[in-house]
């Protein structure tokens, strides 16, 4: 038994080495989180990539695989985070005429929301006493990934600890946009969307394409002016501050 139990670890070693086994179980989780997902009936407050999550970590703990191995060989499979992001601009040119009619409030919305986004969180890890590692790590955390990733690189900080604060904030700001919408009985898909995108990164974006392709546009409109206003701003906020 012993030696049927080590030839399987040297079997997961060998794959652990390859691209296989990560893209294996980088797919494998993502089509059984949705599957998931759908037979709860798309609870709001546990989104597919958070069952995903769950899936792919479980099973690197279970199968004793080293992450750096796992992270490594799912590399080319982060690389498509940048087409997939660009490919939102499909929805966002369909939608335009209903962009430029609202040029005006959108222009004054976002920079106050955008900077409240990355202040709060930093204002609150400092008094906390967090290290200028995590403060560059929560910093871009409203930014959607392939974005978050350069600015966190840029500025210092953990791409693992940012990663998690994605995760954590697309989860909490589409469960609260959706209770706050009800709360105030807010209907519009425009207003909608440009929160859930502004807010919940691609997360957000994602449930608003769940209610119709006017909130999905308006979403990828928040999240793609976000990351640019974000990636311009942060990084001279943080040499000014000497962070």
């Amino acid at each position: 038994m012993d030696e049927l139990f080590d030839r399987f670890q040297d079997l997961l070693s060998t794959l652990a080495t390859s691209p296989a086994l990560a893209i294996a179980l980088t797919l494998g989780a993502f089509f059984a989180g949705n599957r998931i997902f759908r037979l709860l009936g798309h609870p709001v407050w546990l989104p597919p990539i958070v069952i995903s999550a769950t899936l792919v970590s479980s099973a690197i703990a279970i199968l004793a695989i080293d992450y750096g191995e796992y992270r490594e060989g799912a590399l080319w499979l982060s690389a498509l985070l940048g087409p997939a992001t660009v490919a939102l601009g499909v929805p966002l040119y369909q939608q335009m005429h209903h962009i430029r009619a609202l040029w005006r409030p959108i222009l004054f919305t976002l920079p106050v929301a955008a900077t409240l986004a990355a202040v709060y969180a930093v204002v609150i890890a400092a008094l906390l006493g967090a290290s200028p590692e995590v403060l560059a790590s929560l910093a871009p955390k409203s930014v959607t990934a392939p974005i978050a990733i350069g600015i966190t690189e840029q500025l210092g900080g953990s791409v693992s600890l940012m990663m998690g604060g994605l995760l954590i904030t697309g989860v909490v700001a589409t469960l609260f946009v959706d209770l706050t919408a009800r709360w105030l009985s807010i209907d519009d898909p425009r207003m909608l969307g440009f929160a859930l995108g502004l807010n919940g990164h691609a997360i957000g974006t994602a449930r608003a394409f769940e209610l119709g392709p006017t909130a999905g546009a308006f979403a990828s409109l928040g999240m793609g002016l976000t990351g640019i206003f974000t990636a311009l701003i942060l990084p001279l906020a943080f040499r000014l501050k000497g962070i």
